[in-house]
């Protein structure tokens, strides 16, 4: 079976993305992690299925490139949104459903192959502390570590060790390591799970991020600039109480890059 897609990126997080609203494209584990290999397949951080919705205005399942499903991803998110704004479903404010509830997303801008995309992510409503780190969950589940330098960090090797630390993240971790560089300021490299590697953006981790820096030391501060090996983010919250953050709005950049087709049989 031939399937068309179309390869976006959000400040260097890439993804495979399948518009599947006539149905028939259901992939399995393995072809979606052939797909996402950079040496066998298209090359992706993960792949994502466009759907249609009865209540929404299109529906969002979201793959890691090890082929396991995850509950949202927020550079993918904003992917995802100017997708569905290039097939034409919706208008400048999108609805859609993803594994973790329902989002709204704005299209600040769209020109041609990119645009500027704001996407609204679930509220958090419990931080766990630990020694030196912090937990929560903003889609997916983070651990937030606040360090003097990102760029000395050994990320693929602290950052899979935690990330499989059963003992205290039962379901596995994405890992943050944050450094605070000024008031509303951070810089960050994360460690993802499903991708089992480091990546140049993580959506759902600069969020992480900046919530934890407001309950633990800008308490003061409701919008933040994320620095990420590929580029800039900014995440804006309310803080209704010690522990529950609300109105979150994660913002970035997305561009459509390729498209083309494959071959299921050719996997």
């Amino acid at each position: 079976m031939r399937i068309p897609f179309s390869k976006y990126e959000g400040a260097g997080n890439d993804f495979i993305l399948v518009d599947s609203r006539a149905g028939g494209f259901r992939p399995d584990a393995r072809t979606i992690a052939r797909l996402c290999d950079r040496h066998f397949g298209i090359g992706a951080d993960g792949l994502m299925i466009l759907s249609a919705s009865p209540r929404h205005d299109c529906s969002m399942r979201y793959y890691n490139a090890d082929g396991s499903e995850g509950e949202m991803c927020g550079n993918g998110a904003r992917c995802f949104v100017l997708f569905a704004e290039h097939l034409g479903i919706g208008g400048r404010e999108k609805r859609f459903e993803a594994a973790d509830g329902e989002h709204r997303a704005t299209i600040c801008h769209a020109d041609g192959f990119a645009g500027e995309i704001e996407v609204g992510m679930i509220d958090v409503e419990r931080i766990v502390c630990g020694e030196g780190w912090w937990f929560l969950n903003t889609g997916v589940p983070h651990y937030v570590e606040f360090v003097d330098d990102p760029a000395a960090v050994d990320v693929l090797q602290r950052g899979a060790h935690i990330r499989r630390d059963t003992a205290r993240f039962p379901q596995g971790t994405n890992v943050d390591f944050v450094q605070i560089i000024g008031d509303g300021h951070l810089r960050m490299r994360t460690y993802e799970r499903g991708v089992e590697n480091e990546t140049l953006a993580c959506g759902t981790g600069a969020t992480a991020a900046a919530i934890v820096a407001n309950f633990v030391r800008q308490h003061d501060v409701g919008r933040f600039l994320v620095d990420v090996p590929g580029g800039q983010l900014r995440v804006s919250f309310d803080r209704s109480a010690e522990q529950h953050y609300t109105n979150i709005r994660l913002s970035g950049p997305a561009r459509r890059v390729f498209e083309g087709t494959f071959d299921t049989e050719n996997l």
